[in-house]
């Protein structure tokens, strides 16, 4: 291997794909066990790697030499060979100062609660000092002499200004966990979640409903990953390839999730969006289907609507949790606000805007099977879809049409968060 990233488990990592994106270079993810990290360390046949959870700080025996920021944090993401002699670096202070800078929250003066112990919650607490704050609390499950347990942040801390989670809690899979109840709380500001895998975590989420500023891990991956190219190739990379690289990486791993009444065209529409994009095409209808193992008209009349959406809820938070697809979903699924929340972590939701006159009515569709039922359906639902979308598309019977309108939308999509 000349590059790469080694960690103890990396299904979920975005790191080949960014560093394939930044530079000319192969870059293979490399999962080791503790017992297999020190062989591998010692035979050094590597130019250069990146080191993620939980080996930031278990590496650092083996290095030559540490650079001022990596020495002074006590923790190493970012290793390079230099004739036999391996040199670490830790590109995540660079990554999430940007992530900081970039969000406009402002440490200075503020108190910072840091989750988490291991060596990003190192880089964090130099990141926050650097930044002005105040004073910087360590949270562990474990009381130790320099932490303090999770109750006892909520029962002395509660006026903590600014979060930073350094935890895997809410990384795929387990995407619906959250660290901390920001409810508990009485001044938060800022919340950051170094976590990037889904793009949205709950914590942010959470934050982002009570209007705290708050943003995911993935602009600080790309920073840093920009930063260790710098330091694997000795070269300085042009000045827009991180806005440039963190949007294209986005917009690809965000699903596109299609809304609408029944019969606006969201299957055939995803379908036609995923074979232009050469992206996989989920239909949540069908996905229920294959659960049920009977017609959605027959389950509605056998076991009635709130079992039928139980049902897709648990279909949708368990498609929710992949990323990069084209996601067509029932009429009925913004019903319930936690089936948006859930498909807005991974994904863009548009709304299929197709005018009412246009919508046929069908025997199979138990909540639209006649003329006067998908008024009715229209009349209660368009105010919800309109809301739930963070863009609508206008749908007038030509599918490729739509397929260019979302494909422009989506890859030129700002979202005001980031």
């Amino acid at each position: 291997m000349e590059y790469g990233c080694i960690g103890k488990k990396l299904p979920h990592s975005f790191s080949k794909i960014i560093h394939e994106k930044i530079g000319d270079y192969s870059y293979k993810l490399v999962e080791l066990t503790e017992d297999e990290l020190p062989v591998f360390m010692e035979k050094r046949d590597f130019k250069a790697i990146n080191v993620t959870i939980p080996y930031k700080e278990a590496v650092i025996p083996y290095l030559y030499e540490l650079s001022d920021t990596a020495k002074s944090i006590g923790a190493v993401n970012t290793i390079v060979n230099r004739d036999g002699r391996l040199y670490g670096y830790n590109t995540d202070f660079y990554g999430m100062t940007a992530l900081i800078k970039k969000n406009n929250i402002d440490f200075n003066g503020k108190k910072v609660a840091v989750l988490g112990t291991g060596g990003t919650s190192k880089t964090a607490a130099a990141v926050a000092k650097n930044l002005g704050a105040k004073s910087v609390i360590k949270v562990s499950r474990s009381k130790t002499e320099n932490t303090v347990t999770y109750d006892e942040l909520y029962e002395n801390n509660a006026d903590t200004d600014i979060i930073i989670n350094t935890t895997p809690v809410g990384m795929f899979p387990q995407i619906y966990a959250s660290p901390v109840d920001l409810s508990r709380f009485t001044s938060l500001s800022g919340v950051i979640d170094a976590v990037y895998n889904p793009l949205e975590t709950k914590l942010v989420a959470d934050a982002k409903s009570c209007g705290i500023s708050s943003e995911s891990g993935l602009y600080m991956l790309v920073a840093q990953a920009i930063k260790a190219y710098e330091i694997f190739m000795d070269k300085t990379a042009p000045e827009n390839l991180l806005d440039d690289i963190f949007n294209d990486v986005k917009a690809n791993k965000q699903n596109i999730v299609l809304i609408g009444m029944p019969g606006s065209g969201k299957t055939t529409i995803g379908q036609a969006v995923a074979e232009k994009l050469g992206r996989d095409f989920i239909d949540t209808d069908i996905e229920i289907k294959k659960n049920i193992k009977i017609e959605i008209s027959d389950y509605f009349s056998q076991y009635g609507e709130e079992k039928f959406r139980d049902v897709e809820t648990d279909i949708i938070k368990d498609i929710s949790k992949y990323s990069g697809a084209v996601i067509a979903t029932g009429g009925g699924a913004v019903l319930r606000r936690e089936n948006v929340d859930a498909l807005k972590m991974n994904g863009i939701i548009y709304f299929l805007d197709r005018p009412l006159e246009q919508i046929v009515p069908t025997s199979d569709r138990p909540t639209a099977s006649s003329r006067e039922a998908i008024e009715k359906r229209y009349s209660e639902r368009y105010g919800i879809y309109k809301s739930s979308a963070d863009k609508s598309v206008t749908v007038t019977g030509v599918v490729n049409d739509a397929v260019k309108q979302i494909e422009s939308e989506h890859f030129n999509y700002e979202n005001s968060c980031y």
